[in-house]
């Protein structure tokens, strides 16, 4: 069972999103009209033929809205596209608690994704530091120690440049500092575990000395994500999404961690062959919702969300995502992007990597915009401005004009 909610700018999206829903059960459904379904609709998918009944006549007969739902699936389940007022919601909730096991669960994940996708209103504790995901969009700076990264591989490959980059970004406005000791770029090879250790572990002892600020691991494999949470990462960003290394999600838990959770279509080293979606926006959500999932079953308790931009993604799929981010705060938990200087602003603007700042700047803009509460940057004094300006301007209070 699977609750996200939609934002659906114009009649043209609308049609877009129902051409993919599938046949409709007219004998269900609302009258026809996608133009009812523009700005923030609820789609639910994979619910009994009881649950879909109920929501069916509610709607119809109570709540003043519209509804789609699909033709019963072979294991006799539907999908719903609803569209309701916001003061009839509680009423809809109420009614599926007071119905069934199942539409108590449901009543649980509308309500969890009602909360993500409106409001911002989760705080973490990362070490020392408080994040309250409220009040602004927070930064990480991208620590490569690496020789092959796609954009500043080599460069900070020592301790000593590492640590130096790390303090730099720190003054420059970074939140957290990501260590990463492998390069993901596509087509990229898998670096042995202990050479992956002795990139990563002593900068992280050296930076946790002389920075405050949470330290992330970026890391698929569960033994240097224990000996960086030995050493004082308090993050482990997964771009595997607990997939590749089954004991990852073990050491995160064990260690009370936090954890960044990211889709990835294959591995680093296969990703960009040929990568498609049928529907790129629920693929992304249902394999982020199971590492979820995952995560709470372990007790993981700061789990943060990541759609994996370039992460086996088309042009389109990865600007796809960037229109449609918000609905990702569906699954309830803050939402990590990380566009900093990737192919696909390179392949708008054709420009190579050392060019593409301003292109990063608009799409980090755009992100928060959109609801990122986390941006993955290299340039950090830059994109540090580029989100204290959207954010200014998202908090400005709506005027209430009384006649």
């Amino acid at each position: 069972m699977r609750v996200r909610f939609l934002k659906i700018g114009n009649l043209e999206e609308a049609m877009e999103e129902l051409s993919r829903f599938g046949e409709v059960d007219h004998s269900l459904s609302s009258e026809f009209k996608p133009e009812k379904f523009v700005n923030v609709s609820l789609k639910i998918e994979n619910v009994s033929d009881k649950i879909s009944l109920l929501i069916s006549q509610q709607i119809a007969k109570y709540l003043n809205g519209d509804v789609l739902v699909s033709k019963v699936d072979e294991s006799g389940r539907r999908n719903l596209i609803i569209s309701v007022k916001g003061e009839n919601f509680e009423h809809l909730v109420n009614m599926l608690k007071s119905f069934s096991s199942e539409g108590k669960l449901l009543a649980d994940k509308l309500t969890g994704a009602m909360n993500g996708f409106f409001n911002d209103s989760v705080v973490y504790r990362f070490g020392r530091k408080e994040f309250d995901f409220s009040k602004r969009t927070y930064v990480m700076g991208i620590l490569n120690v690496t020789p092959d990264s796609f954009s500043d591989g080599g460069r900070y490959f020592t301790v000593d440049s590492a640590v130096e980059h790390a303090m730099r970004m720190v003054e420059d406005g970074a939140d957290i500092i990501d260590v990463g000791g492998e390069s993901t770029r596509p087509g990229s090879e898998r670096v042995p575990l202990e050479e992956e250790l002795r990139r990563v572990i002593p900068v992280i002892k050296e930076i946790v000395k002389r920075v405050d600020v949470p330290i992330s691991i970026d890391t698929y494999k569960s033994e240097v994500a224990r000996q960086a949470l030995d050493n004082g990462a308090v993050i482990v960003n997964d771009i595997s999404g607990l997939r590749f290394d089954e004991k990852m999600v073990e050491v995160i838990a064990q260690y009370s961690a936090s954890v960044v959770i990211m889709h990835i279509k294959g591995t680093p080293k296969t990703m960009q062959e040929n990568p498609y979606y049928d529907d790129v926006i629920s693929e992304i959500y249902g394999y982020l919702l199971e590492g979820v999932e995952r995560a709470q079953s372990f007790g993981i308790k700061q789990i943060i969300v990541d759609p994996g931009i370039g992460f086996g993604k088309r042009l389109i799929d990865n600007l796809e995502i960037l229109r449609r981010l918000r609905e990702f705060k569906s699954l309830g938990y803050p939402v990590l992007v990380g566009v900093s200087r990737k192919s696909f602003i390179g392949n708008v603007l054709n420009l190579p990597v050392g060019e593409r700042l301003e292109g990063t700047a608009g799409a980090v803009a755009i992100s928060v915009w959109n609801g990122a509460n986390i941006v993955r940057v290299h340039d950090v004094k830059e994109m540090a401005r580029v989100v204290r300006i959207v954010d200014a301007i998202k908090q400005v209070p709506i005027k209430q004009n009384h006649i």
